[in-house]
């Protein structure tokens, strides 16, 4: 597969690679070069619908979304070619480069140690911010954990990872008065108690930021 991505982003005449950064469940990202400007490409290397959904949705959110704690997309950072291997297209989406590390590295350098309570009030505040953003656009996030929030060298944070984001709608209400199940999402520790359960609210995101 990353023969693939290499030959494919030379097809777009735009992109260098630099290094691979990781991988997860679903997708890879890589440290790319867009004419001097460093940024982020994840790729998914999945195909199947649902997963697809909320690759597209992720992109469609970041784009839309305009604040210092959330990564830079830009209008036409989502795009796809077609795997060589199985004819399938690779869906691919290109975001902003955040310096630093995220807070579940952070503290692991620290062993562990907590940190005091005007930092602890500082950091609140600044997510808060973020999540008001996030909400005020109809949205909620559905997977906040230290892993998901970078540290920038300035002390700004910047909440990362929008692949379980949900849009609130007016049939996502509707559903949700029937006592409805949607798609599970989370992570053990952190995901709110209705959400293991499919019912997942704006106000969940609260509880994993407290849990956070």
């Amino acid at each position: 597969m990353d023969r693939e991505i290499y030959q494919g982003l030379l097809l777009q005449n735009r992109y260098q690679v630099v290094k691979k950064l990781g991988k997860g469940g679903l997708a890879q990202t890589w440290e790319m070069d867009d004419r001097g400007t460093k940024k982020v490409l994840k790729v998914l290397f999945e195909n199947d619908d649902k997963v697809v959904e909320l690759f597209q949705r992720e992109a469609t959110v970041l784009s839309k979304l305009d604040c210092p704690g959330i990564p830079t997309v830009e209008l036409d950072a989502y795009f796809t070619f077609p795997s060589q291997g199985s004819g399938e297209p690779l869906h691919c989406l290109m975001m902003e480069f955040i310096e630093g590390q995220n807070l579940r590295e952070w503290l692991i350098e620290r062993n562990n140690q907590p940190i005091n309570q005007e930092q602890a009030i500082r950091w609140l505040q600044q997510l808060v911010e973020i999540l008001k953003e996030v909400h005020a656009q109809h949205y909620f996030h559905r997977d906040i954990k230290p892993s998901n929030i970078m540290l920038k060298p300035d002390g700004q944070l910047v909440l990362i990872d929008f692949g379980a984001v949900r849009e609130v709608t007016p049939t996502f209400l509707h559903k949700k008065q029937q006592n409805w199940s949607g798609t599970k999402i989370g992570t053990v520790g952190y995901t709110p108690p209705e959400q293991h359960r499919g019912l997942a609210v704006p106000q969940s995101d609260f509880f994993s930021l407290g849990r956070t």
